[in-house]
């Protein structure tokens, strides 16, 4: 099975598309599928680590306009000896009208979406995030297309999975703080999390600082971890799971990262970062899986310190959101799509 995956990290949409998207091209290509990416040439772009782990990577000028993307596309695709079986698509900006016209070019189109405000050409329509409203992409897509959605369906590198099971089982004493606001921060909402803990003058636990490979904040972050004792500070970290496992609350956004900490019981007191986040968090906090601070912007060191001495001194609470959030997500989301596809293919 041959497939294309035309998707984009930069420092203003983050890394968590094509993150998500290599964890995907893993599981195909551990399945004999072949993949190749089309991508643009944006700052703060992850073409490097694509064509590292192996994969064929067809370049995007910087700073086109979607029309122009669409007809380079559309040229790339032309021009293969065999049609690909698909096309995968994980980008926020992408819609009905760039994607009918690669139909000609592909057999089949599965696109990525979250936020459910656009029309889709697709065969498949994956939206791994929890929300109660399951109709809510029916008017936007073809009657016959395939939807799965949920935390079922997250897309995990199977260390989470691996993890999962050799899991401790978690007293909601919290011992070990995880601190991971996104691969690109580029709001530096790590350093405000950290200026909370600064002002707690410390309630005896460790720390573990994460920031990603496309951070432009590390000097600030790593600063301010300096002066905040039993911290430590990880960059473009390889092995997360067990990170994850061994603390007893995170601190992040409602990235990709929601759906592993879920996979691994942790529960998380969370700040989005951007707009495109709220659905998510207000849909978990409603639900009690998460504990929701608000948006950034919105977000004193104050609120932070308020919200983790209440967990700090409820015990009880952190455990049941323990219990909770490891319901939501099993680790075999990615082998879920991954079948999907092959089921469609046949």
């Amino acid at each position: 099975m041959n497939l294309f995956i035309r998707t984009d990290a930069s420092v203003y949409i983050g890394t968590g598309h094509v993150v998500r998207c290599l964890t995907l091209a893993d599981e195909i290509t551990s399945r004999g599928g072949n993949i190749q990416f089309i991508c643009r040439e944006e700052e703060g772009n992850l073409i490097g680590l694509i064509e590292r782990k192996g994969y064929g990577l067809h370049r995007l000028p910087q700073g086109i306009d979607l029309a122009e993307d669409r007809e380079l596309t559309k040229e790339i695709l032309e021009n293969q000896s065999d049609c690909p079986d698909w096309l995968i698509v994980d980008h926020y900006d992408i819609d009905i009208l760039w994607e009918a016209p690669q139909r000609e070019f592909v057999r089949r189109i599965m696109v990525f979406d979250e936020l459910a405000d656009r029309e889709h050409d697709a065969d498949i329509l994956l939206d791994q995030q929890y929300n109660t409203e399951k109709t809510r992409y029916n008017r936007l897509i073809p009657e016959k297309c395939i939807q799965l959605l949920g935390p079922e369906f997250a897309v995990l590198k199977s260390q989470f999975r691996l993890a999962r099971e050799k899991l401790r089982e978690r007293s909601g004493a919290i011992k070990r703080i995880m601190v991971s606001m996104g691969g690109t921060d580029k709001k530096n909402a790590t350093s405000l999390v950290l200026k909370a803990f600064y002002k707690m003058n410390h309630f005896g636990f460790d720390i573990d600082v994460v920031i990603g490979p496309t951070c432009k904040h590390r000097l600030d972050i790593a600063q301010v971890t300096s002066h905040i004792p039993n911290t430590n500070l990880h960059f473009n970290v390889e092995n997360m799971a067990d990170l994850m496992a061994a603390c007893d609350l995170a601190i992040g956004d409602a990235g990709n990262t929601t759906w592993e900490r879920c996979c691994l019981g942790l529960p998380t007191l969370m700040v989005i970062t951007s707009e495109n986040q709220r659905t998510v968090a207000e849909e978990l906090s409603k639900g009690d899986f998460i504990t929701y601070v608000g948006c950034y912007e919105d977000t004193k060191e104050d609120d932070i310190v308020e919200k983790i001495t209440y967990l700090i001194n409820n015990s009880n609470a952190v455990k049941e959101i323990s219990v909770r959030v490891k319901g939501l997500v099993d680790g075999n989301g990615t082998k879920r799509v991954v079948n999907s596809l092959f089921r469609c293919s046949n």
